[in-house]
């Protein structure tokens, strides 16, 4: 993408309704006025809140929402020139509970409320397989904590990934630390009773990894150690 395209878009999104971009000192300052209060001031209803770390181009976020019109989803990425596509796409179709948040998914935590979170996806997140990137990794220890506090008691995780790698990884340290794992498939598409929402709605980077013949995993969990 162009320089040019990718600043008409920036400039784009700061006239979306659905689109929230705080500065990193109003985060980290803890003056950031949407944390605590997204259900009343940005969504106008107390349904509940479902997060996609990692957002990309909004696929999931855009189609969960036509999906579950009784919960709320925010995709959360740091690239806005890239989920403007699903910004635009929710606006287009007049979609009232799907909005985008800008910011770096290590400050997550600052963003959000204690408990104020129901349910949290991530997908096809960067495997960091690099030793000295596993600070990076985005189901590490350190960000499962993040994740847990911001989730209600018993909150729900998803991961979809095309990293076996990522995939193991997260498996094994959950299993470490006694954590309560409700679903694990290795192959979502080559396998029976793989929940709906999981294969009916496919990424634009999915669809790449699906064409070079790449497995799909997928791990459903509750971060229950609260």
């Amino acid at each position: 993408m162009g320089s040019k395209n990718k600043l008409k878009r920036f400039k784009e999104n700061e006239t979306f309704a659905n689109v929230v971009q705080p500065t990193r000192d109003e985060v980290v300052g803890n003056s950031f006025n949407l944390k605590g209060k997204w259900s009343q001031d940005f969504f106008g209803n107390d349904h509940p809140i479902v997060l996609e770390l990692g957002c990309g181009k909004g696929e999931y976020t855009v189609s969960l929402a036509r999906k579950f019109p009784e919960k709320n989803f925010i995709g959360v990425d740091i690239k806005g020139a890239r989920f403007w596509r699903g910004a635009k796409t929710a606006l287009e179709d007049k979609l009232e509970n799907a909005g985008f948040l800008r910011t770096q998914i290590e400050l997550i935590d600052l963003c959000f409320a204690e408990s104020e979170i129901s349910e949290i996806w991530i997908t096809f997140p960067d495997p960091q397989i690099k030793y000295k990137r596993t600070k990076h990794r985005l189901t590490n220890s350190e960000f499962l904590d993040k994740y847990r506090r911001i989730l209600l008691e018993d909150g729900l995780l998803h991961l979809k990934t095309d990293s076996e790698f990522m995939h193991g990884y997260t498996l094994g340290l959950l299993h470490g630390l006694g954590e309560e794992i409700e679903y694990a498939q290795h192959d979502v598409y080559g396998s029976d009773g793989v929940p709906e929402e999981v294969t009916s709605i496919q990424t634009f980077y999915e669809s790449g990894y699906l064409e070079q013949h790449k497995k799909i995993t997928y791990i459903r969990f509750r971060l229950r150690n609260k």
